[in-house]
């Protein structure tokens, strides 16, 4: 009986003990957290970036925690605290993955999300524990063991082995040729971004359409910007059927509306009087060509430039 109580005593106060005197959990400092120091400054940006590229595609969150040493406490429990700790993963599908290395333990742990343990299988885990980190590790290659691991985990889940390359850079899949491949913009910034260059060499390119003369000036003069500011929006894949949509499209549309009694009235009056009015707009010529006002007022850039650039976003 005695025996008995010693047992539970005992037990009782390894389990305080591990409480108490285990490794404290770290703030999340981001995707990758390096408390332990063992990787360099160019694998943590790649990676990060690529971590954040899956995490757009998939939704499926991933994390990197290297700690020194565990203090006693065992990889399986600690990897839960953390788990815990972090809420790794949406709410709603427990999602998230962890990646744990503990370079003085001589330890590592994949744990993986309720959601995603159908896809991300223990024995996938291990797979890759044990076929890519471990090598690298026993070679003392953290960088590599590390990256190789994170994007070994990231292929399962998007249902696909990705090809290894030379050095530690960790790359998305590529994205076919119908898929955004531009800056990694959330769905609100893509739309103002659209909004306002769309609306820009939109507007303009109507012009140029509806207008007698100066039109086909504005057809070969917009031509670059359409080839190359659809890209931030669309990516080049989307740009580039945008580019082929105007090249087409603009004579297209202004062969048709050539027919019409409206513009023809308006060239011929151009051409007669020196003016013409088109929708309440007035146009008149000059030895460019033709200019546009409306209500007596006209319109010019006002010399501004765009620094072309800005993401965001938010755990």
């Amino acid at each position: 009986m005695k025996t008995g109580y010693m047992f539970l005593i005992l037990s009782i106060m390894l389990f305080v003990n591990s409480i108490l005197f285990g490794a404290e959990v770290p703030y999340m400092t981001g995707r990758i957290t390096d408390n332990a120091e063992i990787l360099s400054s160019g694998v943590k940006e790649a990676l990060s970036d690529s971590l954040q590229s899956h995490e757009k595609r998939t939704g499926n969150q991933i994390a990197v925690l290297t700690i020194p040493s565990l203090a006693g406490e065992s990889i399986e429990d600690f990897a839960v605290r953390v788990f815990d700790s972090w809420k790794l993963g949406n709410k709603e599908k427990d999602n998230g993955v962890l990646i744990l290395v503990v370079p003085n333990d001589r330890r590592m742990r994949i744990e993986v999300g309720y959601g995603l343990e159908g896809t991300l299988t223990d024995a996938m885990a291990g797979r890759v524990i044990q076929s890519v980190m471990t090598p690298k590790f026993k070679n003392g290659d953290f960088d590599g063991g590390i990256a190789d691991g994170a994007r070994e985990v990231m292929a399962i889940l998007e249902g696909g082995e990705l090809q290894k390359s030379d050095g530690y850079s960790v790359s998305a899949k590529k994205s076919n040729f119908f898929e955004m491949e531009g800056p990694e913009l959330s769905i609100q910034e893509r739309i103002l971004l659209g909004a306002f260059i769309f609306g820009i060499i939109g507007l303009f390119t109507a012009i140029g359409i509806l207008t007698p003369g100066v039109g086909w000036f504005l057809y070969f003069f917009l031509i670059p910007f359409w080839a190359l500011f659809p890209i931030v929006v669309l990516g080049t894949g989307g740009a580039f059927y945008c580019f082929i949509v105007y090249l087409i499209g603009f004579p297209v549309i202004k062969y048709f509306i050539r027919k019409t009694g409206w513009y023809q009235k308006a060239q011929k009056d151009l051409l007669t009087k020196g003016r013409a009015s088109i929708g309440g707009i007035s146009i008149s010529s000059g030895s460019s060509g033709s200019s546009w006002s409306s209500g007596g007022s006209g319109f010019s850039g006002g010399g501004g430039s765009s620094g072309g650039g800005g993401a965001s976003g938010s755990w």
